[in-house]
């Protein structure tokens, strides 16, 4: 079949990299889409485009809304205008591929969040109805997909309660930019701007929502409020920005800083930064997540700060590549004691830093082109 369909509602550079990949290989291919966001790498101008409704994460209701909406224009599409395509769906809305319930066109999922595992992050766990409807769901369509891929072992691992591990396919994720590498504080537009020359920077560059630990953080900053040199630097927004903001200055930790998104022609400054790169996930999240910033943390050589689980997902890559350190948000004491020994342990920082450069050679976007085989 030479015509193909890929659909993602939040459609950003790992999808767009991968829409990429499928046109070197289809003769037609159609991206159904709520938004595009293109930044470094655009979208081929082969790509036929199908807009529905954007995905809008500003409430639960709209959350919600929006994912429904989607799951009929995308029913509707597939069911009507391509009806002779195969499919590929990414987890985005998380119930589009139930379209393939009633469908028969052939098609692929690719598993970014596992559902309906995802879904304890709002309480509904085993033995809720929608919870084991949806694992019914996943057993049959997963069965007949062509393949399932996902991005990392531990999360097919996890997929083998639905589908047999030879359907299942890894792909690893990659950083959003080829510019994306270390850079010296000396060279480093960004550091002079923000005076941070002489600083052992700690940043957190992401949202700062609900699921992400990012006020444990500022508890260690408190802790380490007298260590002059260390400097934790949050970069992004959020529904907890604004109460973090005052707990900061409540505490008067002079020692924290914020700034709002950085323009993309800045991050590669703005990650390059980092001393040391923070990846916060909730006990909810993090075995059935991997962020993709950390992918870009690593590309700039950052070693790894990871508040989380010591059985999430990215605690394995830490495991694997002995590029950080994994602690849960409820021991901001051992997080202090691991930042103030790597201010110290010049060797240590720096043999850390090089595993993750080394580990940042794994995850490329030539990765797209493992869905084509």
């Amino acid at each position: 079949m030479s015509k193909i369909v890929l659909i993602n509602q939040s459609t950003g550079y790992l999808t767009i990299d991968t829409v990429n990949a499928y046109a070197s290989k289809y003769e037609e291919v159609v991206l159904i889409a709520g938004r595009i966001t293109e930044a470094e790498r655009k979208l081929n101008s082969n790509i036929r485009v199908k807009k529905i409704i954007a995905y809008n994460k500003t409430s639960a209701i709209k959350r919600i809304l929006t994912w429904l909406i989607a799951f009929v224009q995308i029913f509707c599409l597939l069911a009507f205008k391509y009806r002779k395509y195969e499919v590929v769906y990414v987890t985005n809305p998380p119930i589009s591929y139930l379209s393939s319930l009633i469908l028969k066109n052939p098609f692929s999922v690719i598993v970014y969040d596992t559902y309906p595992d995802a879904l304890r992050n709002i309480g509904i766990k085993q033995g809720h109805w929608l919870y084991e409807l949806w694992c019914k769901w996943n057993r049959k369509l997963f069965g007949r997909a062509k393949c399932v891929y996902t991005l990392s072992e531990g999360m097919a691992n996890q997929l083998t309660a639905y589908v047999e591990l030879g359907k299942i396919k890894v792909v690893p994720l990659w950083p959003a930019s080829e510019s994306f590498t270390k850079i010296d504080k000396c060279k480093n537009p960004f550091v002079q701007k923000h005076s941070l020359e002489d600083k052992f920077v700690v940043l957190y560059s992401g949202n700062m929502g609900y699921t992400h630990n990012v006020e444990t953080l500022v508890e260690v900053a408190e802790k380490l409020k007298n260590e002059e040199r260390i400097h934790f630097l949050f970069i992004g927004n959020g529904k907890k920005k604004q109460e973090l903001i005052e707990t900061v200055n409540d505490k008067q930790l002079l020692n924290c800083s914020f700034l709002d998104w950085q323009p993309f022609d800045v991050l590669p400054y703005s990650l390059a930064s980092a001393d040391l790169g923070v990846v916060t996930l909730n006990d909810e999240t993090a075995l059935t997540s991997v962020p993709s910033k950390t992918f870009n943390l690593l590309a700039v050589g950052a070693p790894l700060l990871c508040i989380t689980s010591e059985q999430s997902e990215i605690a394995k890559i830490v495991s694997k590549y002995d590029n950080g350190f994994v602690c849960p948000a409820t021991k901001p004491e051992k997080i202090a004691e691991f930042i103030l020994d790597l201010t110290t342990n010049q060797n240590l920082h720096k043999q850390m830093s090089l595993s993750s450069l080394q580990a940042a050679e794994e995850f490329t976007k030539d990765n797209a082109y493992l869905y084509l085989n």
